[in-house]
C-alpha cells in the first residue's frame, strides 16, 4: 500500500497550549486525514498524520514554522498554488506574528479542511502516477500554461 503522510506542526508553549488558529487547524486537519484515508484506502493509499510541536524558542526563532502543514514531502502552499503570510496572532504566540496562506485571492489565518484535502487529492493524484516528490507542480510551465502534472481544481 503507497502511504500519503500529512505533517502538521504547531506552537505549544510552556503551558501546552497553542493559539486558537492552530487549534482550529488542528481539528480540521485531523478531520481531513480522516476523510482522506477512508476515500483513499479502495485506491491502496494509506493516509497517515503526524503532528510535530514547535517549541517556544525555536517558534521566537521563526514563528512563521508554527501551523505548517506538508503533504508527501511538499508544503500544502505548493500544492495549493498558494503564498504564505503572516499576521498578529494572540496571547500564546505573544508578539509574534503567525503564519497565514492565501489562495485563491483568499487569506486563512487558520487553514480550512477543505483547502487540506484539495492537497490531498492532488498529492495522491501524485502518488498513484508513481510521481517521487518533487517531481510534481514544478515551476516550470508546459506550453498550455498548466503546471504540468498537477491539475488546478476550482
Amino acid at each position: 500500500m503507497k502511504k500519503l503522510t500529512i505533517v502538521w506542526q504547531r506552537l505549544v508553549n510552556e503551558r501546552a497550549q497553542t493559539c486558537d488558529r492552530c487549534g482550529t487547524t488542528g481539528t480540521a486537519v485531523e478531520e481531513a486525514s480522516r476523510k482522506l484515508g477512508r476515500s483513499l484506502k479502495d485506491l491502496g493509499i494509506d493516509v497517515v498524520l503526524e503532528k510535530k510541536t514547535l517549541g517556544p524558542a525555536a517558534f521566537r526563532e521563526d514563528p512563521l514554522e508554527s501551523n505548517r502543514i506538508w503533504l508527501d514531502g511538499e508544503p500544502i502552499e505548493k500544492w495549493l498554488q498558494a503564498a504564505s503570510g503572516r499576521s498578529a496572532c494572540c496571547a500564546a504566540c505573544g508578539e509574534s506574528d503567525c503564519r497565514t496562506v492565501t489562495v485563491d485571492g483568499r487569506t486563512y489565518e487558520a487553514i480550512p479542511e477543505e483547502l487540506i484535502v484539495r492537497a490531498g487529492l492532488l498529492a495522491a493524484a501524485r502518488l498513484m502516477r508513481g510521481k517521487p516528490p518533487g517531481s510534481c507542480c514544478s515551476p516550470a510551465k508546459s506550453p498550455d500554461g498548466s503546471s504540468g502534472c498537477c491539475p488546478s481544481l476550482p
